[in-house]
This record gives C-alpha cells, sequence and structure tokens, in this order.
C-alpha cells in the first residue's frame, strides 16, 4: 500500500511538471544549446542530493547522455573537495558557490542552482553574482520556489511539498533539458 501511494504521489508531482513546466524546461534547453554553440559552458550547483544532480547533469553533458556527440562543457561547483573546505573555511560556507562563479563564470554561460526548499543561502548568493556577470541564470527548486524563485531569469519551481518527489522531478526535468540538447547536435 505505501509503495502505491507514493507512486501516486510522484504521478501526480510528474503531472505538475508536464501541465506547468514543459514550455519553461523547453526554454532552459534552448538556452543550454544556445551557450554551447556559441562557445560557453554550463555551471551546476546544490547541496546534499542537489548536488548529486548538478554533478550526474555535468556528467551527462561533459560524457555522453543518449547518443554520440561532442563533449559538452559543464562543471558542477560541488564536486571538488579541496576547494569546498578551504572556501569555507577560509571564507564561509556561504559563499562556496559564489567564490568559484567568480572565478569559472563568464558572460553567456548558463548557472544552473538546484534547491529543493528554495532558500539555499549559498546558491542564491551565487546565482546573483552570475547574473550580475551576465549569465543566465535559472534554477530548479522545489515548494513555494523559496528566496531563489524571484531572483534568476528562469525559475523550475516543483510545487510539491515532499522533497524526495521534488529531486526526482528535478532530474526527470534535467534528463528532458538533456535530451533536448542531445537533439541539436
Amino acid at each position: 500500500m505505501f509503495v502505491k501511494q507514493q507512486a501516486d504521489e510522484l504521478i501526480q508531482a510528474v503531472t505538475y511538471v508536464k501541465e506547468n513546466l514543459a514550455d519553461q524546461v523547453q526554454t532552459l534547453a534552448d538556452k543550454v544549446t544556445e551557450a554551447f554553440k556559441k562557445g560557453n559552458k554550463v555551471i551546476l550547483m546544490g547541496n546534499g542530493g542537489s548536488a548529486a544532480d548538478a554533478q550526474h547533469i555535468a556528467a551527462e553533458f561533459v560524457g555522453r547522455f543518449k547518443k554520440e556527440r561532442p563533449s559538452l562543457p559543464a562543471l558542477a561547483l560541488n564536486t571538488n573537495s579541496s576547494t569546498l573546505t578551504a572556501i569555507g573555511n577560509d571564507y564561509s560556507y556561504d559563499v562556496v558557490f559564489s567564490r568559484q562563479i567568480d572565478g569559472f563564470a563568464k558572460e553567456g554561460d548558463v548557472v544552473i542552482g538546484i534547491s529543493t526548499s528554495g532558500n539555499s543561502k549559498n546558491v542564491y548568493l551565487a546565482l546573483g553574482l552570475a547574473k550580475r556577470k551576465g549569465c543566465f541564470t535559472t534554477a530548479f527548486l522545489g515548494k513555494d520556489g523559496g528566496i531563489i524563485k524571484d531572483m534568476c531569469d528562469l525559475p523550475l519551481v516543483v510545487n510539491v511539498k515532499d522533497t524526495p518527489h521534488i529531486q526526482a522531478c528535478h532530474i526527470f526535468m534535467a534528463h528532458c533539458m538533456c535530451d533536448l540538447v542531445d537533439q541539436a547536435y
């Protein structure tokens, strides 16, 4: 019974994405494709499970998703433990991503934050800096979108309460984005 209930709730969450976010995912895929074709990169970041999603998405671009194509420049800012711990120790965990945005992001890049709450301060600060540097900013968010929703160019808010279902929808949307980017090559 529990698994069936969870499956029904996940179906409702994915249906929400289908009915409310499909056009935004297409827009994001178009922005990512345009950035890659102009020689720019995609930068991703998140905490906890969202960090794993950021790393996963970057790997889909650098490696491959479904078909053979050139490697595409993408990086997840949460993967370098030495960088994270040095910045966290020397400055603050709040700036572990914005400090890296300062070093890596260039005008025309796409910067993707992932936060199920929409309130991750380190993601918020990094997206704000990326926007000021001329990057296209977007975020996979959950619940009501939190503080990040109103500050990025394209918020993708999965408006459900259950964190695992939000995360499942984030990776579903990311996979759709990757598939659409693949189709451009």
